[in-house]
């Protein structure tokens, strides 16, 4: 199991980001997140299987690929 912020991977499970729940939607962040890398500029929604993950991961860890920066939008009053 690996963590990133704002998920969880284990390998029975795929991993599904909506960037309609990330506070980082639209801002400088969001330009050089993970998401935004893999789906272009105008990202929804990624998900993967625990294998792509798995290979993301590593590539995230030796520089390849820029890391997950998705913060979940808090879901209580703002």
């Amino acid at each position: 199991m690996w963590k990133a912020k704002g998920a969880t991977m284990s390998n029975e499970i795929e991993l599904s980001i909506s960037c309609n729940d990330c506070v980082r939607r639209g801002t400088p962040d969001c330009a050089d997140c993970l998401v935004s890398f893999v789906l272009g500029e105008e990202p929804d929604e990624l998900v993967m299987t625990a294998e792509e993950a798995d290979v993301v991961q590593l590539f995230t860890s030796q520089g390849m690929m820029p890391r997950l920066k998705f913060q979940h939008r808090s879901t209580t009053g703002d």
